[in-house]
Order: C-alpha cells, then structure tokens, then sequence
C-alpha cells in the first residue's frame, strides 16, 4: 500500500481478508479500479465488496480498461472521494490506474497539477505523461 495523501492510498490487488485490515486502518470506502477477470485467479469485485459493506465501508467500483480514462469515471472517483467521510483505498493491477484517476479527479476540482505529480511521485508514482490533462481539468491549459 502507498499513501498518496491523508484523503487516499493506493494498491495492487487485495484480496476478501485484506479488506479487515483496511477497515481497521481507518478507511472509509474501497474503490475498485480493475475490471473483474482481468487476470486468472483475480478476486472478484463483488467478493470485495460484501466484505466491505458487512464491515461497514463503502465500495465503488470504477473500472478502467486499456482505453484510458472517461470524465464519468472521473466524476465517480471524484464522488467516491467526496462520499467517503474518510480516507479511501483505491487498488487496480500495480495502483497506477488508481492514481491516475484519483490525480484526474484532484485536478477536475481545480487542484494544482504540479501538487498532484509532487504527492503521486513521493508515492512512487509518474504522471509526466498525464501532465497535459491534468493541467486542461484543472483551467491550467
């Protein structure tokens, strides 16, 4: 898990028994970034999220595919951000796509893009390449 700010961290895959680990860490909702079946032997998002709802998080699944990014699933990061009353957890594949999405969301409020790459850097994380469109979202263009 990396942390990418107190509102949002990020991960690869977790499993059904991760998910009461993160809701002992404080975290408020799950978002789901990765299509089911994208790998073999993946968990379903629907396995992770009966186990957040019986724990008592919220869980929103926002899956991206290799066709990048929509501004629906821009706006629904951004509403699971805003919903949440407390940290998220955000997991795809590697945690890119969740970082991506989460720094698209940032910016589609008007949040510096050169914030967004600091923190998503200090995660481990590179938007250069996203950098044109955070700046556009964010009226910096």
């Amino acid at each position: 898990m990396r942390t990418i700010d107190e509102t949002i961290s990020v991960s690869p895959q977790i499993s059904p028994a991760d998910v009461t680990e993160l809701a002992r860490a404080g975290f408020k909702a799950i978002v789901n970034n990765r299509p089911d079946e994208e790998e073999p032997g993946q968990p379903s998002g629907d396995a992770i999220r009966a186990v957040a709802e019986t724990l008592g998080l919220s869980y929103h699944a926002i899956p991206v595919t290799h066709a990048g990014f929509s501004m629906p699933q821009v706006e629904a990061m951004r509403a699971a951000i805003d919903g949440a009353g407390g940290p998220v957890f955000a997991y795809c594949r590697s945690g890119t796509r969740s970082t991506n999405l989460w720094a698209l969301a940032e910016a589609s409020r008007g949040t510096d893009p050169q914030t967004l790459v600091t923190k998503a850097a200090q995660a481990g994380y590179d938007l250069t390449g996203l950098r044109p469109m955070l700046d556009t979202l964010a009226g910096k263009a």
